[in-house]
C-alpha cells in the first residue's frame, strides 16, 4: 500500500506544552520522554478534507466508507530508541489492512495503520494503531454492571481546559473531545469524550512514576470511553521478576469499568 512521508521537528517547546499540560516542570533532557512522541506530526489536512465527524485522519487516508462514527481502538509502541530535542524526524506512515466487520452496534471496518519514526536514517519508533469506524447510533456504552471502583487507583479528571490543550497539541479536530453538542447531540455520549491518547499518556507517566525508568513497548486496548470531569481512576501493577512479565496498566471509569488497558515493558 502507498507510503506516506511527513517530517517534523522535535523542540524544546514541545515539551514545554506537553510538560504543562501534565502539570508537571519541564524536564531538563537532550530527548523527548518516552510517550510523548504523541505531540508530533500533528495531522494537517486542508479544512476541506477533515471527515464529518471532525477528524484529520492518521496521517494516511482512511478508506472511504460511509459510516461516519470513528472510535480508537488501541496502539502496539516499540521504543527502539530516543527522539533527540532539536532534530528533524522522518515519519513513514502506511494502511496496513481495512476490515469490515458486523457487530453488536452493527457495521464496522477495522483499519490499522503502521508508523515508523526515524532519525538520519534508523528508526526510533514504531508504532500500529487500531481505528474502527461505526454507523450512526447511539454511542453511549451500556452501564457496567456489577462494577466498583478499584482500591488504590490514581484519580484521573480531564476537564475541558485539559482536553483543549491536548487536542491543539496533537492538532486534534475530532469533535467528539471539545463539541459538546456535537458529542451529545449526535453521537449520544453523555459529555465529552477523553481522547484516548490522553489516558494512554497519563498510564506512561504513571509507569514511568512506578517503575523508574522508560518503557520499551507500550500496547494498549480502549475497551469504553471515558468522560471529561468525571472522576476515572489509573492503576499500575508491577511486572513479576521472576517471569519478566510486562507492568499491567489501565484505566477505569467513574463506574469502576475498565476502560483501557495496557501492558508495558
Amino acid at each position: 500500500m502507498e507510503e506516506v512521508v511527513a517530517e517534523d521537528l522535535c523542540t524544546g517547546t514541545t515539551l514545554r506544552r506537553v510538560a504543562a499540560m501534565l502539570d508537571q516542570v519541564p524536564p531538563e533532557t537532550d530527548v523527548m520522554p518516552r510517550g510523548w512522541h504523541v505531540a508530533l506530526f500533528a495531522p494537517d489536512p486542508a479544512q476541506h478534507a477533515l471527515r464529518p465527524d471532525g477528524y484529520a485522519g492518521p496521517g494516511v487516508t482512511l478508506p472511504d466508507t460511509d459510516l461516519p462514527r470513528l472510535m480508537f481502538g488501541g496502539r502496539r509502541t516499540q521504543f527502539l530508541g530516543d527522539i533527540p530535542v532539536g532534530r528533524t524526524l522522518v515519519r513513514r506512515s502506511r494502511l496496513l489492512s481495512a476490515t469490515p466487520k458486523t457487530g453488536r452496534s452493527g457495521r464496522m471496518m477495522i483499519a490499522t495503520v503502521r508508523h515508523e519514526i526515524a532519525v538520519d536514517g534508523p528508526a526510533v519508533l514504531t508504532e500500529e494503531q487500531d481505528f474502527v469506524l461505526l454507523e450512526a447510533g447511539r454511542a453511549a456504552p451500556a452501564p457496567a454492571e456489577a462494577a466498583s471502583p478499584s482500591a488504590g487507583g490514581v484519580p484521573f479528571v480531564a476537564d475541558e481546559a485539559m482536553l483543549l490543550r491536548f487536542c491543539a497539541l496533537t492538532f486534534n479536530t475530532h469533535r467528539i473531545h471539545y463539541d459538546h453538542l456535537y458529542a451529545t447531540c449526535v453521537e449520544g455520549y453523555p459529555a465529552l469524550v477523553v481522547n484516548g491518547g490522553l489516558t494512554t499518556l497519563m498510564l506512561t507517566e504513571l509507569f514511568r512514576a512506578r517503575a523508574a525508568r522508560e518503557p520499551v513497548a507500550l500496547t494498549t486496548r480502549n475497551l469504553r470511553p471515558l468522560f471529561c470531569g468525571r472522576v476515572n481512576t489509573l492503576h499500575a501493577r508491577a511486572s513479576d521478576p521472576n517471569t519478566g512479565d510486562p507492568w499491567l496498566v489501565w484505566a477505569e471509569d467513574d463506574a469502576g469499568a475498565p476502560a483501557l488497558e495496557a501492558q508495558i515493558a
